[in-house]
């Protein structure tokens, strides 16, 4: 399987909308994960990523702006003990308190389906990064448009390639209504040697127009200790 170049995907796509990329840095020795969101409406775009105790949450830069929080505000990321969820709504909560009471990152995400926006019917991504590297992924979507049905797709990845992640996005690009991203995860390439690098890439290539926050950490597969990085378009 050809490993891609993410910054290319990036660059070409004007709307990935929200992004999830998981897999295991250059150096072997960390784990990677990003997470970003974009947005077309003034609702969307303002908001930030705001560190919290175990993770983060979107939050409105002008709460006077805030039209309607619901599907855009949530925390993306939470440790659910000493496992990392990353997802693009309200499921984060779901997942985390299931893997607490001792339910599999599958149980939670069969209660839950894609996101009530007709005519779009947003993806929900999500995926887990566990303590020594392994993670899983998931998309829960609407079968070709059609709510009446939730297709729920899930990625395991138990022995991680040093320097190879796996991005899924909830679209394929702009249009109305917003294509679904299709297919398995894109395995791409990690090169970056450490967040703050890794991040700045992400960032640059995210469009200009409608990136609004990205979410980066590389985490030491040993040690546990957390390098992360967080931009925000709104300072």
């Amino acid at each position: 399987m050809n490993t891609l170049d993410l910054n290319r995907i990036l660059s070409t796509t004007s709307y990935p909308g929200r992004g999830i990329v998981l897999g295991r840095a250059a150096d072997g020795a960390h784990a990677a994960i990003a997470y970003f969101i974009m947005g077309r409406s003034v609702n969307s775009r303002n908001r930030i990523f705001e560190v919290t105790e175990d993770g983060i949450r979107t939050k409105a830069f002008d709460e006077s702006r805030m039209s309607d929080p619901s599907l855009i505000i949530y925390h993306p990321v939470r440790l659910a003990g000493d496992t990392l969820v990353v997802t693009n709504g309200d499921q984060t909560d779901t997942i985390a308190t299931a893997l607490k009471e001792g339910r599999t990152f599958a149980d939670a995400l069969r209660t839950r389906e894609f996101e009530p926006d007709g005519p779009n019917w947003t993806p929900r991504i999500s995926g887990v990064v566990a303590p020594d590297g392994s993670y899983k992924l998931s998309i829960l979507k609407s079968m070709d448009g059609d709510p009446a049905c939730c297709c729920r797709y899930f990625y395991e990845y138990e022995k991680p390639v040093a320097g190879v992640g796996h991005f899924l996005s909830t679209y394929q690009g702009d249009g109305n209504p917003l294509p679904s991203f299709e297919g398995e995860p894109r395995r791409v390439a990690i090169t970056a040697p450490d967040a703050a690098t890794w991040a700045k890439e992400l960032w640059e290539n995210l469009n200009e127009d409608n990136k609004v926050s990205l979410y980066v950490q590389m985490r030491d597969l040993k040690t546990g200790a957390a390098d992360t990085v967080i931009l925000n378009k709104n300072v």
